[in-house]
């Protein structure tokens, strides 16, 4: 599942590379991943516009678009964006194409069928959007933020951090790695944990999730569809 090393890195390529691109035609090859979250047809809306931004909120990815709506990605399990030259080959579970005015595709991908696309005018209506705490790595969440945000949980702490409403970014992988770095089993209750090791969890959750964020960067290059996580210490494992 992308996490926010992953996505982190996939919205800076694509905002490198897609801002001010036309989309001059798009191909829903499985509508079962669209959601059209506004009252025009999905194709029509899409034709013809210009890529603005490219942002990242959680496990979203979001691609504003020069007409005020925007494309909102929830890979969930094993969706990803392939982008690629036209006429590359088209996987078999390529499931839309958006083709842009240089020549290129945004494709995207997905084994297992789990993942959406919206299209929407306002991102509170994607299921799960609104509801997502801070990001991870906001500076504003400081150390005693991150205290006062886990008092309010009491459940077994990989549960808290793969929480999006307590904060937004981390699922299953990261989840291990942090707590695996903290030196805290995964199933301890959270009012079992003391002052020391909630100021480590924090420290390791920083550090973990920022230099996974710098490896992928360097290695995973232009194959952004790519899952690099073989320098995980345990997850998987």
């Amino acid at each position: 599942m992308p996490e926010l090393p992953d996505l982190e890195v996939v919205k800076g390529f694509l905002q490198e590379r897609m801002v001010g691109l036309t989309i001059e035609g798009v191909e829903v090859l499985r509508p079962i991943v669209v959601r059209n979250l506004t009252a025009k047809e999905f194709a029509t809306c899409l034709t013809g516009k210009s890529f603005s931004e490219v942002k990242r909120r959680g496990k979203f990815l979001i691609l504003a678009l020069n007409s005020g709506e925007a494309l909102v990605i929830n890979p969930m399990l094993a969706g990803r964006l392939q982008y690629c030259r036209r006429k590359e080959r088209r996987r078999a579970t390529t499931y839309l194409i958006l083709h842009l005015t240089n020549g290129m595709d945004l494709r995207y991908v997905d084994p297992k069928a789990m993942g959406k696309v919206y299209l929407t005018g306002d991102l509170s209506l994607v299921p799960g959007f609104a509801e997502q705490g801070p990001e991870a790595l906001d500076p504003e969440v400081t150390l005693e933020v991150f205290r006062e945000r886990l008092r309010k949980h009491r459940g077994e702490i990989k549960g808290i951090l793969t929480n999006q409403r307590f904060l937004a970014g981390i699922g299953n992988a990261y989840a291990d790695e942090i707590l695996f770095r903290a030196g805290i089993y995964p199933f301890r209750k959270r009012p079992g944990l003391s002052a020391a090791e909630i100021e480590r969890l924090y420290h390791s959750m920083r550090s973990t999730l920022t230099e996974a964020t710098a490896t992928l960067r360097e290695r995973l290059g232009e194959e952004i569809d790519v899952e690099v996580r073989d320098f995980l210490q345990v997850h998987g494992k």
